[in-house]
């Protein structure tokens, strides 16, 4: 049997009875750690708890499923992911595979980005676009792919999740603040007003903790301000339902006049 477990948001307390069950049953956990962490506890503590033996994956590891599905061929393995299960593409590339070897498969879902910011920000899931991802940039390496997914979605009215590169491996999360500036970047080049400084967005850390943070305005104001610590992410509105301006008022502290545009 090979489980694959979400951990949820922020802390190992996120986590389902149902999952705690499962993890209390298997010969062996694999953690992968690199897509999203849980940045409010210590997942050796939930290890502690269930006394099992634990062994976290680097990216190779896991794109090279080999080694979690040679495991589930013959024992009980959970594969654990911080947030939702399956959400990320090598995550169900590895799913298919169980599926192809005819390896039983349990999945059980933990809470989500995708549905938490969202929420917190008062705006309407279903009126969001395509999510896309703000990378840390490198040498050779600036891909304007996010800005375009914001214009297009922009271009239909619908809302964007943007979500910030994580790099695990070398501590290292990108902040709303960076994303604002590799978006203002790309801006200065193709000035086609998708990220100018007057553009509404909202930025959001901790998600999943007892005090998130969630602060909206324009552009050039939300640089400015301080998410704290890791994980953060950012919505771009598009356009809003009387109920949407309202929530973003009260929850993310939007001025009522910045939103009179996106009405």
């Amino acid at each position: 049997m090979l489980y694959f477990i979400g951990l949820g948001l922020f802390s190992e307390d996120d986590l389902s009875v149902k999952a705690l069950n499962a993890l209390k049953s298997v010969d062996c956990v694999y953690a992968e750690f690199y897509t999203a962490r849980l940045m409010g506890g210590d997942i050796n503590n939930l290890m502690d708890k269930i006394d099992v033996d634990f062994i976290e994956l680097k990216r190779e590891d896991v794109e090279d499923n080999n080694i979690v599905i040679k495991e589930a061929m013959n024992k009980d393995i959970a594969f654990v992911t911080a947030g939702d299960s399956l959400m990320a593409t090598t995550h169900t590339d590895l799913y298919v595979e169980a599926k192809n070897r005819g390896i039983d498969t349990c999945v059980i879902h933990g809470s989500s980005i995708f549905s938490a910011a969202p929420g917190l920000s008062g705006l309407q899931g279903y009126k969001f676009g395509k999510t896309t991802t703000v990378p840390f940039p490198d040498e050779g390496f600036f891909p304007h792919s996010p800005y375009d997914a914001i214009k297009l979605n922009s271009d239909n009215g619908l809302h964007t999740l943007v979500l910030l590169d994580i790099q695990a491996h070398r501590d290292r999360y990108m902040t709303v603040n960076e994303a604002i500036d590799y978006l203002r970047r790309i801006e200065s080049e193709r000035n086609e007003g998708v990220f100018s400084d007057d553009r509404i967005v909202v930025g959001i850390a901790h998600a999943g903790s007892d005090e998130p943070i969630v602060y909206g305005g324009k552009v050039c104001d939300v640089l400015e301000h301080d998410f704290g610590g890791p994980l953060h992410c950012m919505i771009v509105p598009g356009d809003l339902h009387f109920m949407e301006a309202e929530a973003l008022i009260t929850l993310a502290s939007v001025d009522k006049e910045l939103l009179e545009d996106y009405l």
